[in-house]
């Protein structure tokens, strides 16, 4: 007997190659339900996370796991159920992941979940990992921590002078010099 073989429509391999395209530099992805959002808003959140170097993008489920699937990325399982809009995160997540948990409080946006450094994060994970800062942030902490011995030793070295002056000004005003 022959082997049954599929026959996919040319549109539809296109389709699945074009989000294949999009999905190509894209370091993380978080997927929304945006029912219920007007295209004003839709366009508001767009503006949002172009700010982060992000992009929303309405997707077909089932075109979205089989690009997924070819770039070798995680199953995302029921995360693509439904409506579903990705942001796709060109640089840093975390950010990206932020605008869309401050968003969803204001609006109707839900959040099903992520891949987020090649990890599959559910809704909750992903509100969790919205909260943690970035990593400029950590950065900028890191380099108040490495300056803060450095300052004290300048605070310390320039107290000496500072004591002497302030004792030689003391002592000028006792005896009346000017």
């Amino acid at each position: 007997m022959s082997e049954y073989v599929t026959k996919m429509q040319q549109s539809k391999v296109d389709a699945v190659n074009a989000l294949k395209g999009d999905f190509q530099n894209v370091k993380d992805f978080i997927f929304t339900d945006y029912r219920g959002l007007t295209v004003g808003q839709i366009t508001e959140l767009r503006g949002k996370l172009r700010e982060h170097n992000a992009i929303f993008k309405v997707v077909k489920n089932r075109y979205a796991k089989i690009a997924l699937e070819q770039m070798e990325k995680p199953e995302v399982g029921q995360q693509l159920m439904g409506p579903t809009a990705v942001a796709l995160a060109l640089d840093e997540s975390g950010p990206v992941a932020k605008v869309l948990v401050e968003f969803a409080g204001g609006h109707s946006l839900e959040i099903k979940g992520g891949i987020i450094d090649n990890e599959v994060f559910d809704a909750v994970q992903v509100k969790a990992f919205s909260k943690l800062p970035t990593r400029l942030e950590l950065i900028f902490r890191l380099m108040a921590t490495m300056k803060a011995p450095v300052q004290n030793i300048v605070y310390i070295l320039n107290a000496v002078p500072e004591k002497l002056v302030r004792t030689l000004k003391a002592v000028a005003d006792q005896k009346g010099c000017k």
